[in-house]
């Protein structure tokens, strides 16, 4: 109930600010009950076209959606991790992931990135860190409650190592459309869907858009990959296929991949035994965690009321 107020306190004291009147600022979606207005969905959008500057090309209208469904998903998040965690406590870990995620979007120092935030209508550093503090704890009740399902062959990964003479690896700089079957499509008429926003608007924006993974913020981007901690099905698919090129869909378990290589790289591995396999190890676990992430986000989300204006 306090803080349904404090929510309503906001709401109100945003309504009578310099910035947002009475009249431009409306109840624009309610999960649950809870309110996401159009400021929110503003900031929000700005937030995902730093994690994306292609987002930028994209209309108006489309750039709505992509951040409204942002919010929607962070909102159901934060709602089921309330049930488990304390959100206000602050985790120590949070400021380790928060350099490496501005590292990532290319900025050399907290100071940067800051200043970068301050000529946006956009989140702080405080604000930026709490949506970081989300995803750790989900990443946390994923791993809680899939861990002891979790399935890793370590004597397959190693007779892989020790089986592979070729130390001319690739490393490729991939990006990703993850996406599930849509009930109430046809899943041809889905992929061709995909197909055509991605003539229409390009791969990272299309990733925004339909893909199901925690990389589709970042436009899909995943970062390089070796080539050893690919499947063979995927290797030999993106084998195919030139840099700036992308896959057919392929099917992984019940879920539906695309793969676009950014950028390719070729070099000699002097290979340690035990640290490539621990490497391996962490790559499939984390892998396997994403797809249960996925599938949890999507069993729990049918349990949500979500009233769209």
């Amino acid at each position: 109930m306090i803080k349904k107020i404090c929510y309503f306190v906001l709401f109100f004291l945003l309504m009578n600010s310099n910035l947002f009147s009475k009249s431009n600022v409306f109840i624009q979606t309610k999960v649950n009950g809870e309110i996401i207005t159009n400021y929110d969905i503003e900031k929000e959008e700005a937030y995902l076209e730093i994690l994306n500057p292609q987002l930028l090309k994209l209309d108006k209208e489309k750039k709505f959606q992509i951040s409204k469904n942002s919010l929607i998903n962070e909102l159901i998040k934060i709602n089921e991790l309330k049930k488990i965690f304390n959100l206000e406590k602050e985790l120590p870990l949070v400021n380790e992931v928060f350099k490496d995620f501005y590292k990532r979007l290319s900025f050399n120092s907290e100071k940067e990135f800051k200043e970068h935030l301050s000529k946006n209508i956009n989140y702080n550093i405080s604000e930026i860190k709490k949506k970081l503090q989300v995803e750790i704890l989900w990443n946390r009740l994923i791993f809680t409650k899939y861990k002891n399902q979790i399935k890793i062959n370590k004597d397959d990964l190693l007779k892989k190592i020790k089986n592979d003479k070729n130390q001319i690896k690739s490393e490729f700089l991939l990006s990703e459309i993850f996406f599930n079957k849509n009930k109430n499509k046809d899943l041809k008429k889905q992929i061709k869907q995909i197909k055509e926003s991605i003539k229409e608007v390009g791969f990272n924006n299309t990733a925004n858009i339909f893909s199901a993974s925690e990389s589709a913020n970042f436009g899909g981007r995943i970062g390089w990959v070796e080539q050893d901690n690919l499947s063979k099905k995927i290797f030999n698919e993106l084998d195919k296929i030139k840099k700036g090129e992308y896959t057919n869909v392929m099917k992984i378990g019940n879920n539906f991949l695309i793969l676009k290589i950014e950028d390719k790289k070729t070099k000699k591995m002097n290979i340690n035994i035990d640290v490539k396999l621990k490497q391996m190890i962490e790559f499939e676990r984390n892998k396997q965690l994403t797809q249960f992430s996925n599938i949890h986000f999507n069993k729990i989300k049918i349990n949500y009321s979500i009233d769209e204006k």
